[in-house]
């Protein structure tokens, strides 16, 4: 088969190119960035650079890779080009005979926004940290006093978020930034746990979940929890919020509560430290869509993962030049 990956300079992407070449699968993996620097477009079989997900000329770009490339299957390796994919992924699979990875259009929406993430889980009768957005605080103070949170409603890896212990350290806080929420501080660092979900037809037919901890808004170190007493209640989540394929839920333990702090509506970027205890969830998706093969969960081992950082060199001569 042939695997387009997108994000080739990102986490995300590379654990993607990663988690295929992992792979029992025979894979042409097809890798693109917009910067020529991205380590992952050197780990590829065959690269490419496309324009920005911004930028005028993207849609052009997905459009003549797929008809030049032809991948069976394409993989979104970044936050920014979920909406793209999911807003085309009938028309591309129609016109080019793949398969477009991606939730629809609702699921991403609502995993982009926390606010939205937040309303979502409030009327699906789940649990969640209180929240509320600038002018609303006063309300949330009261309920659940201070330490609070304050975060973009879009962002990721914790880039912009502050603890505030006061009512002016908030008010600081609210006067430097926008599009915000504020949120109630759940538990501690040891009770962040993080979970990777595959659903098909409205079902989720695997699962894990990983205590983690956190170095610069990225997991650098999990611990598996095979048969985690609250796998139920995690897929009856991603049910309800109608998940095609991967998905990805951040959540705190507390007093043994499941709060959802975040959705990724996508792969994350522990999906290849997932696959190194049994949990290839790249794989299944792909033997799934491409081959009609039915996910099974499967058993997972309890070994520690830790990560490290490591290299990639390119011969200056091999380095992509952008031909646009």
């Amino acid at each position: 088969m042939k695997v387009l990956i997108t994000g080739a300079g990102a986490l995300l992407g590379q654990g993607l190119i990663r988690a295929v070449r992992a792979s029992s699968l025979r894979a042409h993996i097809v890798a693109v960035d917009p910067n020529p620097l991205s380590a992952g477009l050197y780990w590829a079989d065959s690269a490419h650079l496309v324009p920005m997900a911004s930028e005028a000329g993207y849609l052009e770009a997905v459009r003549a890779l797929l008809l030049a490339e032809k991948p069976d299957a394409v993989l979104v390796g970044t936050d920014v080009e979920l909406a793209f994919f999911a807003q085309h992924r009938a028309a591309f699979e129609r016109e080019f005979n793949t398969r477009i990875v991606v939730s629809n259009p609702r699921v991403v929406a609502i995993a982009d926004d926390k606010w939205l993430t937040y309303e979502f889980l409030k009327h699906a009768g789940f649990h969640f940290p209180d929240s509320a957005l600038p002018g609303d605080e006063a309300a949330l103070i009261q309920r659940v006093g201070f330490p609070l949170v304050v975060k973009p409603r879009h962002g990721a890896r914790s880039i912009g978020v502050s603890v505030v212990h006061s009512p002016e350290e908030l008010s600081a806080v609210l006067a430097q930034g926008k599009d915000l929420i504020v949120q109630e501080c759940l538990g501690t660092l040891a009770d962040e746990y993080t979970s990777g979900l595959v659903c098909f037809d409205g079902h989720c037919q695997a699962s894990i979940t990983m205590r983690r901890d956190l170095r610069d808004g990225n997991t650098y170190r999990a611990f598996p929890m095979p048969d985690f007493a609250h796998d139920a209640e995690l897929r009856k989540i991603v049910e309800a919020i109608g998940a095609h394929g991967p998905i990805n839920l951040q959540f705190r333990l507390v007093k043994d509560i499941v709060k959802i702090f975040e959705i990724n509506g996508r792969f994350s970027g522990t999906t290849p430290l997932r696959g190194l205890v049994g949990f290839r969830e790249v794989e299944m998706v792909l033997r799934h869509l491409l081959h009609n093969e039915p996910v099974v969960q499967p058993a997972v081992t309890t070994d520690v993962i830790l990560r490290y950082w490591m290299e990639t060199v390119v011969p200056a001569g091999r380095i992509l030049q952008d031909t646009q």
